[in-house]
């Protein structure tokens, strides 16, 4: 019997540009709603945030969530080489967008470029990590276009910290995950609170009230948000109790709460609200940051008055 002959056609690469006209008008958008084929090669699992961000006069091309650590993926892309522009405004970007991951993306990649992204991952400490990417696009005869994704540069030790990452996020519950993203979308929003205090996947943010036996506590619950006072850690709720209970009467008018504690927990207020809902998550970012300035205000002004003057 004889054996059908087989034809075997040529991998051509074609220049990105005949792919894609535009860098923002055409690459971005279909990179944008194509980010599981970046997925494969970084090793994250990336949720769109946004495309074309205006910072100052320039607009950064793509904003994404990574889902294992709630960081900022900031991911630039070009249609052709490697250039210092587009150096210059990824460094912009990522002080303006608050991302911790740089991705750029190009169909080549200047020595020089290289160069500056290994240094820039030797010369700075986690969550910052940079990546360069190639871009290459090929056929076979009249087929159609495939893109394919080469990292060309990257953290030390990466592929090791992506194992670590991951088998994090599969021990989080999906209240976990929630509270992680959560924590994540208020820090990205109330920025130098990630300073002290970065997102993690914990129900509270503590947040000291200087000396003191206190902390002012931010929680997140399943149908509410809230703020209350407690002991700090190596104080016990009867040293709380009794610094609050000595201004008891001015805590509770300026704050609005009576002063409670049975259970440990003092000048309790909660907003009552769906977080499940994402669109609900600035309202209450905007909430929890304003209550807890509110009561820190509060706490300062009346426990540093002396003795016997607390009016």
């Amino acid at each position: 019997m004889k054996s059908a002959s087989i034809e075997f056609g040529r991998l051509d690469d074609v220049p990105a540009r005949d792919a894609w006209h535009h860098e923002a008008l055409a690459l971005t958008p279909w990179l944008a709603a194509n980010l599981e084929r970046l997925e494969k090669v970084l090793g994250m699992k990336l949720e769109l945030e946004g495309t074309e961000l205006k910072v100052e006069s320039f607009s950064a091309d793509i904003l994404a969530r990574d889902l294992s650590t709630g960081g900022r993926v900031l991911i630039e892309n070009q249609l052709e080489q490697s250039d210092h522009v587009h150096l210059g405004q990824i460094m912009t970007y990522l002080a303006g967008l608050q991302a911790e991951t740089m991705v750029w993306i190009a169909p080549s990649f200047r020595e020089p470029h290289l160069s500056a992204i290994r240094w820039l991952n030797e010369h700075t400490v986690e969550p910052f990590a940079f990546f360069a990417v190639k871009l290459r696009v090929v056929r076979i005869a009249d087929s159609p276009y495939a893109p394919l994704f080469e990292v060309v540069e990257k953290p030390n030790a990466w592929d090791r910290q992506v194992q670590e990452k991951a088998r994090e996020a599969v021990g989080l519950s999906e209240f976990g995950q929630k509270r992680l993203a959560f924590w994540s979308h208020f820090v990205d929003r109330y920025p130098p609170q990630a300073i002290t205090y970065p997102a993690n996947a914990a129900s509270t943010r503590w947040r000291a009230v200087e000396g003191s036996p206190i902390d002012i506590v931010q929680y997140l619950g399943s149908e509410s948000v809230g703020v209350y006072i407690r002991a700090s850690k190596g104080h016990s709720p009867g040293d709380a109790l009794a610094l609050l209970d000595s201004h008891r009467d001015q805590l509770e008018s300026s704050i609005g709460r009576p002063l409670g504690g049975s259970n440990g927990y003092f000048l309790g207020s909660k907003l009552s609200l769906d977080t499940d809902n994402r669109g609900n998550w600035d309202q209450a970012a905007d909430w929890l940051a304003s209550q807890a300035d509110k009561y820190q205000e509060i706490l300062h002004a009346v426990l540093r008055k002396p003795e016997g003057n607390q009016e």
